[in-house]
């Protein structure tokens, strides 16, 4: 579990870094501050008692995910490398069989590091953020709260066909995701029957919208557009700025998330490790 204390260090060491460079890192928040007690997912580097070095890890099963940053006065002296090095190792130990790492595609300092160790790219990731757009809601669909004895399969069901994770990963994540309370998990439902799910996180005064996926059966119906537009307006209505992220390669979902108002901003690198 980060403390208080490292939460509020890790984001002082962010802004110095964005405000460096003008990009925008992604440290998945939400995560960092739902960490259990057996925290070995965060790794940190001190010098004269002040943060200057950090890498977060995030697991999916077993794919991971890395993201971390250096205080500009204090690279290239081996201090990712290091941090990189526990990380990978920590990784070994849990069988990891996918590592990512993750870079804003604006980061020149994140691309001269990454070409120096053997990964290699794999896809980029949108980071949009909802603009005033006239939207109508649908009374025929509607959302509840996620309910873990009642929903738990339906959830593994909809991200082993929509997003293709693996049944093992897929269970492991749902497991993951029942400590994250600050997470508003719904179920999408047409006449009292699951068509699909949608993750909403509040923090720092900002919504973000995550898991969201229908049956694949059930695409090119309109139900997706309906779904985000009832979340898009019960998140406008507490006044929070709105944002998601999508895979630049998924068009259907870049088409989808533009006509309700979405507009990227930022975008993010993936490279895969070689192992």
């Amino acid at each position: 579990m980060l403390s208080k204390e490292q939460i509020s260090e890790i984001k002082e060491l962010k802004d110095v870094c964005e405000k460096k460079e003008g990009y925008e890192l992604k440290l998945n928040f939400d995560m960092l501050e739902n960490r259990n007690e057996d925290n070995k997912e965060d790794f940190f580097h001190y010098e004269d008692g002040k943060l200057v070095g950090f890498l977060g890890s995030y697991y999916f099963g077993r794919k991971v995910e890395y993201c971390g940053m250096i205080h500009p006065n204090y690279r290239r002296k081996g201090i990712f490398t290091n941090l990189l090095n526990q990380g990978l190792e920590e990784a070994r130990k849990r069988g990891a069989q996918n590592i990512l790492f993750n870079a804003p595609a604006a980061s020149q300092s994140g691309k001269d590091f990454l070409v120096s160790i053997p990964c290699t790219y794999a896809f980029s990731e949108h980071q949009m953020k909802w603009h005033q757009t006239e939207l109508m809601e649908d009374t025929t669909i509607s959302l509840r709260a996620y309910d873990y004895a009642r929903d738990k399969e339906i959830e593994i069901q909809l991200d082993v066909l929509g997003f293709g994770m693996a049944e093992e990963d897929a269970r492991e994540y749902v497991e993951i995701l029942k400590e994250q309370n600050d997470n508003q998990r719904m179920i999408i439902e047409i006449d009292g029957k699951a068509v699909g799910k949608i993750r909403v996180s509040e923090l720092d005064g900002e919504a973000w919208i995550y898991g969201f996926v229908i049956f694949p059966e059930l695409r090119g119906q309109g139900i997706g557009r309906r779904a985000l537009t009832k979340v898009v307006k019960m998140e406008e209505a507490k006044g929070l700025p709105i944002f998601l992220e999508v895979e630049a390669k998924n068009a259907r979902a870049l088409k989808l998330y533009e006509s309700c108002g979405f507009k990227s901003y930022h975008s993010q690198d993936y490279y895969e490790f070689n192992m």
